[in-house]
């Protein structure tokens, strides 16, 4: 079964957020009203949508970082996720992980960064060569 994942959430300011995943992060504008806006985020749904983000903590481990928790994340192809990171380390892009490579030789190998949107909301990009290996032990 093939599906596409839809999550909505807050964000501060309606320009400040199509700037960033608009102009920064190159998802396409959908919908929106006054009050909220679609963007297809890389194959997905996300609204965002006038309000107070959700609370984060740095409770999640990854390797030696800790990392925000909860997030939202997407998985690319490695060659989609080596693209973004070098359009997002050229931008200047603040992360709160750098791109990195994690289980280097060893099943479900990835390649992951994080940062935030201006918000404050908290999102991963994972990157594999197969997506076959996401789910390897």
């Amino acid at each position: 079964m093939q599906s596409l994942f839809h999550l909505a959430y807050h964000v501060r300011d309606l320009d400040a957020a199509r700037h960033f995943y608009g102009t920064i992060l190159g998802c396409r504008e959908g919908r929106s009203t006054d009050t909220w806006v679609d963007f297809d985020f890389f194959g997905h749904q996300i609204s965002l949508h006038l309000g107070a983000p959700f609370a984060t903590s740095n409770t999640g481990k990854v390797g030696d970082h800790m990392v925000p928790m909860p997030h939202l994340g997407v998985i690319l192809q490695m060659v989609d996720w080596q693209a973004l990171a070098d359009r997002l380390t050229a931008q200047q892009m603040t992360f709160v992980l750098p791109p990195s490579i994690r289980f280097v030789g060893e099943p479900g190998e990835q390649a992951t960064m994080f940062f935030l949107d201006p918000s404050g909301n908290p999102i991963e990009i994972k990157g594999f060569s197969s997506l076959g290996g996401v789910f390897a032990t």
